[in-house]
């Protein structure tokens, strides 16, 4: 949403005669609001230009330091201005700006700098320069969409294919995500990603019932009513409901997002991933690739048979009700933290504030292969572990937090670890923000006591 918003300003401040902006106009034709909107009572363009303010400050206090092109949207107004911040003559290709130049149809002049001011182009002010500020704006947009790493556009020499035909090794990269990444990911060239596919029943009137545990069969085929009953969560409702199907296609917005994320990350770094439900995953996906899981143990069966860390785990506090009620269970609460955490709700409306989420990366079936989940309680919570998993301030955050934690005897290059996450909701959905609670580094054991074994691996 912050993509498109910041696309669309960029094109309107450089339209000719543009008038300017009124929130409802932003509202229908940027961020797809109907025709009905009603800006008194959705204050959603205000709250987007909050956070799109917000995401370029980081920008600018980071990645963007050093950048020619400083991007702002001064408090009070909808159209950016856009600051050239590098040499002069950069800006004029070596020739000399001055107010008489026929191509420059403001008479606003810089003194301090000779060239002519736009009134939303400050130190800006030839038309062809204006074209090349709209494209810098949509690059920008992609850092202000959340940080997604998978969104940014490749800087040249860090990956991807050179000029002669051979990858780059993503591990040399200055880009610390895929460096990151890269260290588990290593000379696997397809890891598997893995998105829960939970189960449910579906009746002739496209009504879902939950179905946690019992046997399955393929999607459309008939359920046992006898099956149903025992095993669906509300056994009274499925026993007044008819004939039920099994139905597995289903798939959170959060966990859809992840995988869109995390797939154009590893295509960047030069990796094929594949993608595959959780319920197709084998045992020679694990021994031949490294397995990135989504989504909490009671969405994704992968995670609830191959979890083999004991202080972080996600657990249903009712077999058979959910809405929200799964916890993540601190089995090691150290001083500040809690014992268990859960999604927090607005005590009056109801509506999701907050979730949790858990990274963790343990070792695999065999040596040299690693599985990594990627979960959260809800589906939004998904969605946050991997913004921030692929975002340069979350993985600088996770790196020096795990080299904090580390003793001096510690000389492993690839640590296995746990993090906790709060993911800040608006809306129930709408990810404002990700904040580390806390990171817990596995400590250095004898590799086949920390391996997950591949006799206790059953995958349906």
């Amino acid at each position: 949403m912050l993509q498109q918003l910041l696309r669309y300003l960029a094109q309107r401040t450089f339209e000719s005669g543009a008038e300017p902006l009124k929130e409802y106009t932003i509202a229908v034709e940027a961020l797809g609001r109907p025709l009905d909107f009603d800006p008194k009572a959705d204050p959603i363009v205000r709250v987007q230009f909050h956070r799109l303010r917000q995401k370029l400050k980081e920008y600018y206090d980071s990645d963007g330091l050093h950048d020619s092109v400083v991007v702002e949207i001064p408090k009070g107004q909808h159209l950016p201005i856009f600051e050239w911040a590098g040499n002069v003559e950069d800006l004029s290709g070596g020739i000399t700006i001055s107010a008489g130049d026929a191509i420059l149809p403001n008479d606003r002049i810089n003194h301090s700098a000779g060239i002519p001011v736009d009134p939303q182009v400050r130190r800006a002010g030839r038309p062809a320069l204006r074209i090349a500020l709209v494209a810098t704006a949509v690059a920008i947009a992609a850092f202000a969409a959340g940080l997604w790493i998978g969104s940014r556009w490749t800087p040249a020499g860090l990956a991807g294919p050179s000029r002669n035909g051979a990858k780059l090794d993503p591990a040399m990269s200055s880009d610390p995500v895929m460096a990151f990444w890269a260290k588990y990911l290593g000379n696997d060239p397809t890891p598997v990603i893995v998105y829960p596919d939970a189960v449910f029943l579906l009746d002739n009137y496209n009504d879902l019932f939950r179905f946690k545990k019992g046997a399955t069969d393929y999607r459309g085929a008939p359920v046992d009513p006898h099956l149903a009953e025992q095993f669906a969560s509300n056994p009274a409702l499925v026993a007044r409901a008819g004939q039920l199907y099994y139905e597995n296609s289903y798939l959170g917005f959060g966990e859809l997002k992840a995988v869109g994320m995390l797939s154009n990350l590893f295509g960047q770094m030069g990796y094929k991933p594949i993608v595959k439900p959780s319920r197709e995953l084998t045992v020679d996906d694990l021994k031949q690739h490294n397995v990135i899981m989504l989504g909490s143990s009671s969405q994704n069966i992968a995670v609830a048979h191959l979890s083999n860390v004991s202080d972080f785990s996600f657990k249903d506090m009712d077999t058979r009700l959910e809405q929200w009620r799964g916890v993540i269970v601190n089995a090691h609460p150290r001083p500040n933290e809690a014992s268990t955490y859960h999604t927090e709700r607005d005590p009056n409306t109801q509506v999701l504030t907050a979730d949790y989420s858990l990274i963790t990366i343990q070792p695999g079936i065999v040596p040299g292969r690693y599985i990594t989940d990627l979960g959260g309680l809800d589906t939004t919570g998904s969605e946050g572990a991997v913004l921030y998993a692929t975002s340069r301030p979350g993985v600088d955050e996770l790196t020096r937090t795990i080299q904090f934690q580390r003793n001096a005897e510690d000389k492993r290059p690839l640590p296995f670890f746990q993090a906790l996450l709060k993911v800040q909701l608006e809306k129930g959905y709408d990810i404002l923000g990700v904040t580390l609670v806390t990171v817990h580094v596995h400590p250095p054991t004898r590799p086949e006591s920390r391996q997950v074994s591949a006799a206790r691996v059953s995958l349906p």
